[in-house]
């Protein structure tokens, strides 16, 4: 899952991404309005951390930047002003969640984990389709009710496209998700070629009907209707 932090005192920020990192969070960061602004428009998140007062401008018009792109991002903002009236704004707006500072990082990386899974798989803990099943918050995953083994790339991979399903994603997107670096992307796509062969095979090894199916020349569509619990 991949973070953008929005942050202007590089102490806190550097504790944030430090915190997050060890969660298996992949972090980009930016210290002012107009980094922030290019970073939202260029790349895609999984949750922004914005803070209200930025140099060059106001966090809520990324908010609204957000919005207006119609773009999928979870939105958590944080401010050392705690006035009521910036926290009902940004929630207005569309934010999802407002931390007033200080705040311990175990708190925000609590209301980090449920606006992801709420909004990746609508509160579900179990995504279902026929003999595929994917217990979300274990990172497991069952084919005729058999554990099947996915390293860390792999379960990434599924589960970028359940949250995705039913529309294509580009091998760009998915190349990005699956970057480790911030904002990079893999060199070509043999990469994502190479984690998708072995996701399909695993699944196909196993019993499992082939539900990826491939939009040639664009990238991969999840063709499945789910049930989730």
């Amino acid at each position: 899952m991949k973070v953008l932090i929005v942050e202007d005192e590089p102490e806190l920020s550097a504790s944030i991404v430090s915190y997050l990192l060890n969660e298996k969070y992949q972090c980009d960061t930016a210290e002012d309005f107009m980094q922030a602004e290019n970073k939202i428009i260029d790349f895609n998140y999984d949750c922004v951390i914005v803070d209200i007062g930025l140099p060059g401008g106001n966090g809520l018009d990324l908010i609204r930047l957000v919005k207006r792109m119609k773009k999928n991002e979870g939105i958590i903002v944080i401010s050392a002003n705690g006035a009521l009236s910036d926290k009902i704004i940004g929630l207005n707006l569309g934010a999802d969640d407002y931390l007033a500072k200080p705040f311990h990082l175990s708190e925000l990386i609590a209301r980090l984990n449920a606006i992801i899974r709420r909004r990746n798989f609508n509160g579900a803990e179990v995504f279902e389709h026929n003999e595929l099943r994917v217990q979300v918050e274990d990172k497991l995953v069952f084919v005729h009710d058999k554990a099947i083994v996915l390293n860390k790339k792999e379960l990434d991979l599924l589960l970028f496209l359940i949250t995705n399903r039913r529309r294509v994603i580009s091998k760009s997107a998915i190349s990005q998700h699956l970057s480790q670096n911030e904002s990079g992307y893999y060199r070509g796509y043999d990469v994502v070629y190479a984690h998708m062969k072995n996701l399909k095979r695993k699944l196909a090894d196993a019993g499992c009907r082939d539900y990826i199916k491939t939009i040639y020349g664009v990238g991969y569509k999840l063709d499945c209707d789910e049930a989730i619990s």
